[in-house]
């Protein structure tokens, strides 16, 4: 039995998390601890477990999910390593790469697994498009597009300060995480536009980023907060992938049936495919309980931060950035 704790629900994935920890049958949710007294009083009540202060938890846990403001992470993952915890890390890693690279030398130097919350990887057409590039199916690959167009969050998401940046940070780390782990390649140059079109908010709300990996492939992605509020699910994750022998696509929420009720006057989206917060979540898990790596690492996930970073400076220098300005 793996116990494990959550370390604040400023994100709005941590109920998600703690409910599929509290089904699973070899994970324990022993607490939570938060920078909110009332938040983390009312968040113990609902998934009835105990708020502590965070030293008092990380005594009890053999691994914690880290669902702060993206600002914030390294404040809580640094200490969580410290203890002897295993940590899952919502993504991204951290605001800016350093916060990441003190995360990753942390979690190393007390010999403790960093995962990042990438559910993405767990979606079935995903793990299919995954399986058809692994056994070389399109041929030799020649470029993708990919898009991750989701609701407007609000709150400190349009905060820079504690964001780290807009929907293209929040959004476009998805998708390269995507193409990373199916092109098995790395990027080395990012051109993007960056801008605040639908919104009146502090931040970015929508960019296109064109990024170019070190196998020659380029890929365009669309990372914004472009779906109305009364869309039928918090957005969309697409990607297509282009190669010698075919092209193949996969829509992360296709599975799903579209109901059209005139009685009320709404159409929804009612989802009939497998909870991909859940199997990240039993994988973690599983990962921690025999001693084997979790599938996302520190490193996926400041990879895709660095490319982020790199689609903002792109923005406002009005020219394509290399990655080693990024990660030098």
């Amino acid at each position: 039995m793996v116990k494990i704790g959550i370390l604040s629900f400023a994100h709005t994935h941590a109920s998600a998390y703690a409910r599929c920890v509290k089904e699973l049958p070899n994970a324990r949710l022993v607490g939570i601890a938060d920078s909110s007294q009332a938040r983390g009083e009312r968040m113990a009540a609902q998934f009835g477990t105990r708020l502590m202060a965070r030293n008092e938890l990380l005594a009890k846990a053999d691994a914690v999910i880290v669902t702060a403001e993206n600002a914030r992470h390294a404040r809580w993952v640094i200490p969580a390593a410290q203890a002897g915890c295993h940590v899952l890390c919502e993504k991204p890693i951290a605001a800016d790469p350093a916060d990441g690279r003190r995360m990753i030398a942390a979690c190393e130097a007390a010999g403790v697994q960093l995962g990042i919350a990438f559910p993405c990887r767990f979606m079935p057409p995903m793990l299919r498009l995954k399986a058809l590039c692994d056994d070389g199916a399109l041929g030799k690959f020649l470029a993708a597009t990919g898009a991750n167009r989701g609701r407007m969050p609000g709150g400190w998401f349009t905060k820079p300060k504690l964001a780290g940046g807009g929907a293209v940070l929040d959004h476009s780390v998805h998708l390269v995480d995507l193409l990373r782990w199916m092109l098995k390649a790395e990027v080395v140059e990012v051109y993007a536009e960056v801008d605040r079109l639908m919104h009146d908010i502090a931040s970015d709300d929508c960019g296109a980023v064109t990024v170019t990996f070190d196998n020659g492939v380029f890929a365009t992605l669309d990372p914004s907060w472009s779906r109305p509020r009364c869309y039928p699910t918090w957005g969309d994750v697409m990607l297509q992938i282009v190669g010698t022998d075919g092209v193949a696509a996969a829509n992360g929420f296709r599975q799903k049936f579209d109901l059209y009720d005139d009685r009320r006057g709404v159409g929804e989206w009612h989802y009939w495919g497998s909870d991909v917060n859940r199997a990240m979540i039993a994988d973690f898990v599983d990962a921690v309980e025999n001693d084997r790596p979790f599938g996302v690492t520190g490193d996926d996930g400041l990879r895709a931060l660095e490319v982020a970073v790199a689609a903002y400076r792109s923005a406002a220098l009005g020219r394509p950035v290399k990655m080693q300005e990024i990660s030098a």
